[in-house]
């Protein structure tokens, strides 16, 4: 057992260590990549170096690199050692973070690391939290609990709104005229405007306003809703204030971030990713509600097999806190992040992160003869598209066409997008191991491709 797991640390230094000189994405076929892993099923033991070798040489080598210094696309997730060594911990000792007979030294890191984010957060004392798989399921967690407190409604969603909010709502059984879509502005955030319109028509009719979704920080662009006037209205309105910040709420701990952010701790439910921008391996989502005791009241279960783990007021049950019974430790990872590092640090790389895509951003508007910038950097999140307007030979968006030619490469992965009807390029730079080198050579590869665009 120690050969081998040597032999694993070594190959996952080796990868910490020499990512930048790997490919940022790369794509296998279905019929290579099963020929490989795959085959019948292995009846006879077989050579755990092996193994190793497969996976290694097989199955990590094809996929996107989050971790990469020059993985912009999506949201990347550039995990810390320390965070990789508190996964190992809890992996290795079987961490079942269910009951608090169970697992009362894991759930009190889960309580710790939660009052810890409530803290940096700025939200009440009494705050609760919990730490599941990822944004989707924390934020249908908070708006499970939002409908346990308010009852059923209208919910509002912005165009720029996560797909994960309206998938959860459906898949919890809101009809689909009970979600309302309010247009964004020319900055692409929530119309506070519009919102109240569609709040008092839904009021006229008779419909009950139940909860805002507001962003902070959307995907596509970075923009953040303007939660201060939304919070005014929910507040006025009765209505329930769910703060989506899966990725850009952790900027709240740096004062460009928290100007950018304000209004946050206002909200009655907040979720944010701890596998984005607090540097943890995938997948680890925290949501985090105002109202204690709410949570329980969503989710707590109280069979007769589980009838042994109860325990006294002050005892959590992390199985009443969420729909999951059986939990990874997840907090693990982000109290070894915290403690090894400390929150300076970790706002430091954050600060590092928001200054990159401002340099980003100075480098597309100092190429006009290329680029054309579309939204300015806003936490980490910028997009341009190419001027003048070109069209490839295939007929499909050239932008999609050069984010395509760009992870083929490997050298660096883009996205491309759609807003208000305009295709774009994006770059998403939460990652402190970027340089300015990798930003440079990432938008001259793409400028080399455009000539090329007649080809493909």
């Amino acid at each position: 057992m120690r050969a081998l797991g040597y032999q694993m640390v070594d190959k996952v230094v080796d990868h910490l260590m020499n990512r930048q000189e790997q490919p940022a994405i790369h794509t296998g076929s279905p019929t290579e990549l099963r020929s490989a892993l795959g085959g019948p099923v292995p009846l006879e033991a077989g050579n755990p170096e092996e193994v190793i070798r497969l996976l290694t040489e097989s199955a990590f080598t094809h996929m996107q690199h989050g971790d990469h210094p020059r993985y912009f696309a999506r949201v990347p997730g550039p995990s810390s050692f320390a965070a990789i060594l508190g996964e190992w911990f809890a992996t290795g000792f079987n961490v079942n973070v269910a009951s608090w007979l169970g697992s009362s030294g894991p759930a009190t890191l889960e309580l710790v690391v939660c009052d810890w984010l409530r803290q940096l957060m700025g939200m009440p004392d009494r705050t609760e939290g919990v730490i599941v798989s990822g944004g989707s399921m924390a934020s249908l967690t908070a708006m499970a609990a939002a409908r346990t407190e308010r009852g059923p409604g209208i919910v509002y969603i912005s165009d720029q709104t996560h797909a994960c909010i309206r998938r959860g709502l459906l898949a919890m059984g809101f009809p689909p005229g009970d979600i309302r879509v309010i247009p964004t502005d020319d900055e692409f955030r929530m119309s506070i405007q519009e919102l109240s319109i569609a709040v008092l028509d839904d009021c006229g009719a008779g419909r009950l306003p139940l909860m805002v979704v507001a962003t902070a920080g959307t995907t596509n662009t970075g923009a953040v809703d303007p939660i201060p006037e939304i919070a005014d209205l929910c507040l006025a309105s009765g209505m329930w204030l769910h703060v989506d910040g899966a990725y850009g709420a952790p900027a709240y701990i740096c004062p460009e971030g928290e100007q950018l952010l304000n209004g946050i701790n206002l909200a009655d439910s907040l979720v944010l990713d701890p596998h984005k921008w607090l540097f943890q391996p995938y997948g680890a989502g925290c949501t985090l509600v105002r109202h204690p005791g709410l949570l329980a009241d969503s989710f707590a279960i109280n069979p007769e097999y589980l009838r042994d783990v109860g325990g006294d007021s002050d005892q959590v049950n992390f199985f009443d806190r969420s729909l999951e019974l059986t939990r990874q430790g997840r907090a693990v990872r982000l109290w070894t992040t915290l403690r090894t590092y400390g929150v300076h640090r970790i706002q430091e790389s954050i600060q590092r992160c928001l200054s990159l895509a401002r340099y980003a951003q100075q480098k597309i508007t100092e190429s006009p003869e290329t680029w054309r910038l579309i939204t300015p950097a806003q936490l980490g999140i910028l997009t341009f598209r190419l001027q003048p307007d070109i069209e490839s030979a295939s007929g499909k968006d050239v932008h999609t066409q050069l984010a395509a030619r760009l992870s083929e490469s490997g050298f660096a992965a883009v996205s491309s997008t759609t807003l208000k009807g305009q295709d774009v390029l994006r770059l998403c730079i939460i990652n402190p191991l970027t340089t300015k080198d990798d930003i440079n050579e990432t938008l001259e590869r793409l400028a080399a491709f455009v000539p090329l665009l007649s080809s493909f």
